[in-house]
């Protein structure tokens, strides 16, 4: 497996209009000798060797795909395409349900398929973008291994088997990682990929604000100037169905408060995209630095966790808290999310699960004791 990883450190620069000249120059400097980089010419040489005598690619992102991981797909879709002259499919597993994931998708012309409509034998080239194969949170059959993987995320064991992997969690998006490989390859997207991938960026790291670093930085500045910020807009501002507003009443009517942390129960959602919003959003409370979401939606438990508490790790709490209920789960410093199959368990089972998920969290962070209070 030959694995990529990318760094960059940061650098005092003095303040005022010396510290804008300084950042003009670095930038300038970093435009000139990107896409000759030695990183990059290692890089396009082993896309090369992957690519070498492949006739058709089906590129694969994690289960109900956010912004990051459909722009991430189409970009590298663009890339075989480009150098290599191979045609790619785009695919995905679960439901693409947020009203701006659809939005994008309508609104960019992204041609995704869902994966059981599609035969695998038809590939002989798998790409997994903002997943790993022993994550779990993707549709590809276990006995499948992607020859190329590309994703943010921290470093997953027990990827045997892949060719290529471009994995580093010194990026906030996958589509900074992608965004970055094109232009190793001095190519150049048309509008509308730009835009997908530019909303990718700063959807997932929250207009920089979030885990991002000098690379998501770079590849946001390059990306905006080719996007079309019309088409931006109606991603970002789009018309919600009415069980949108029906999900916040329930969030807000049923949201716990103890002490620094805020947990709802959803109950059944009418798409596993709305159980991190509501996590997002209820993370804003003033006092919280964590909030805990969880709801069901199609005999899955899906559970959503947020902070902005730096000195512990989300991600690394959700996979010590659910590791023995089954499924899966991962994430960042500042966010993660967990799926736990309900199908063999029966109604009261469910209703313990839940508790218990929650209880554990509470017992985790702290507050176990904490007087209980609602939001409203």
């Amino acid at each position: 497996m030959v694995q990529e990883k990318h760094t960059r450190g940061r650098r005092s620069v003095p303040d005022g209009r010396k510290a804008a000249r300084h950042r003009r120059k670095k930038l300038g400097e970093h435009d000139r000798r990107h896409c000759n980089s030695r990183l990059g010419k290692r890089v396009l040489e082993r896309f090369g060797r992957v690519l070498r005598g492949k006739k058709s690619s089906l590129i694969l992102t994690h289960d109900n795909p956010d912004p990051d991981a459909l722009a991430s797909a189409a970009g590298m879709a663009f890339f075989y395409e480009s150098i290599a002259n191979v045609p790619s499919r785009l695919a995905y597993g679960g439901i693409i349900g947020r009203a701006e994931n659809r939005a994008l998708v309508r609104t960019l012309k992204l041609p995704v398929t869902p994966l059981g409509r599609l035969d695998l034998d038809e590939f002989d080239l798998l790409t997994l973008v903002d997943t790993q194969h022993p994550a779990g949170n993707h549709s590809l059959p276990e006995d499948r291994t992607p020859q190329v993987v590309i994703d943010h995320h921290p470093q997953r064991s027990g990827d045997h088997g892949v060719h290529l992997a471009l994995v580093s969690d010194a990026y906030g998006a996958t589509s900074s990682i992608v965004t970055e490989i094109i232009r190793f390859a001095d190519l150049e997207p048309d509008p509308m990929l730009a835009t997908a991938l530019f909303y990718g960026v700063k959807s997932d790291t929250q207009s920089l604000v979030r885990r991002s670093t000098p690379a998501d930085v770079e590849a946001y500045r390059w990306l905006f100037s080719r996007s079309d910020h019309a088409l931006l807009a109606e991603i970002e501002h789009p018309k919600v169905p009415l069980s949108y507003f029906q999900a916040y009443h329930t969030a807000y009517q049923h949201a716990r408060i103890y002490g620094s942390v805020i947990m709802v129960d959803l109950g059944t959602v009418y798409t596993p995209d709305i159980v991190p919003e509501i996590a997002e959003r209820l993370l804003s409370l003033e006092q919280v630095n964590w909030s805990v979401a969880i709801g069901d939606y199609e005999n899955e438990l899906y559970v959503s966790v947020r902070t902005n508490d730096r000195r512990r790790n989300a991600g690394r709490q959700i996979q010590s808290l659910t590791r023995d209920l089954g499924g899966s789960a991962g994430g960042h410093g500042s966010m993660a999310g967990a799926k736990i199959p309900l199908t063999e368990r029966s109604s009261e089972e469910v209703i313990t699960l839940r508790e218990k998920i929650l209880s554990r969290f509470r017992g985790k962070l702290g507050v176990a004791d904490e007087t209980e209070s609602t939001l409203i």
